[in-house]
């Protein structure tokens, strides 16, 4: 018998468009969203809720769909995205567009029928600016790439604030400020021990441009000004005693991982292969998820009347 295997174009899997939809940033996306709306001092349908959560979740994803449409080119590059469907050949650009057009239209839409237009109106301008301010244009053009376009991550508990009270509060405000100023340190840890890939890329990270001497300066200088926000919500209706302890808790570690970092040459880095910059990447995500769940604690706990 003869192996015609190979001869035989690949397609598809349904596997491979869900990774088109970059799961892991939809999950952020879907976590911040619900905490927004479930914050939200109204009560909303469970129904209408879950139909939010639905749609802003189905538009993140339309978000990455398109994203990893037009950086097919760099993706392949660098060895952190060269498996992503597009690069690597399982699904083609053109799917990966049309695919990203179709949802963006469909959640847009139907979040606007399920809650209201504010809200809508938000989800499509943050599949705007990731897809095309984002994506195609500070990406490539300028070191400030992750400090600007850290915005389009940080409006999903806005949306969904929106979604429950059709309109914005002080409290969405500062839960977008929260993921916007993480952004910076978050994404700027990551590229102290990935630099080589934005190289290869020809991506201006700050690392790239300005070099991981002043990286370090900008993390500090970063987190500094995230402690003084994540704080400032705490003084906010919609957080209690749970999340002040989180935040004070979790600030002093990261501030004291930001100043570790800014006090470590290259070759320190060097010679431990980059372990406390890739320990505070690894936090940064702890970080964030506990600040939202701590503000879901400190709804649980006034629903049951506690606080």
């Amino acid at each position: 018998m003869t192996d015609i295997s190979a001869d035989r174009p690949y397609e598809a899997q349904f596997g491979d468009y869900f990774a088109l939809l970059k799961p892991r940033v939809m999950s952020l996306v879907v976590f911040t969203a619900l905490v927004g709306l479930l914050v939200a001092p109204v009560d909303l349908h469970p129904f209408v809720g879950f139909c939010a959560i639905l749609f802003i979740a189905v538009g993140g994803g339309a978000s990455g769909a398109l994203n990893m449409w037009w950086d097919a080119d760099i993706d392949a590059v660098m060895r952190r995205t060269r498996r992503r469907p597009v690069p690597s050949g399982r699904v083609a650009g053109d799917e990966a567009l049309a695919i990203g057009i179709a949802l963006s239209g469909f959640a847009v839409v139907m979040l606007g029928l399920a809650t209201n237009w504010l809200a809508a109106g938000l989800l499509a301008f943050t599949i705007f600016f990731y897809a095309v301010v984002y994506s195609m244009w500070l990406k490539r053009s300028t070191p400030q790439n992750i400090v600007i376009g850290g915005a389009a991550g940080a409006f999903p508990p806005m949306i969904g604030w929106a979604a429950a009270t059709g309109s914005i509060g002080i409290e969405s405000v500062l839960m977008f400020a929260l993921i916007f100023l993480w952004t910076p340190p978050h994404f700027w840890a990551l590229a102290l021990f990935m630099r080589s890939d934005y190289d290869d890329a020809g991506v201006p990270m700050l690392t790239v441009t300005h070099g991981r001497r002043t990286t370090r300066r900008h993390i500090l200088a970063y987190t500094a000004v995230l402690a003084v926000f994540a704080l400032g919500l705490a003084t906010t209706s919609v957080a209690g005693p749970v999340y002040l302890a989180v935040a004070v808790a979790m600030n002093l570690w990261f501030l004291k991982g930001a100043w570790t970092i800014f006090r470590r040459d290259e070759d320190m880095a060097e010679a431990d292969n980059f372990a406390v910059e890739r320990a505070f990447f690894r936090f940064s995500l702890l970080y964030l998820f506990l600040h939202f769940g701590a503000l879901l604690g400190d709804a649980a706990l006034r629903a049951a009347g506690i606080v």
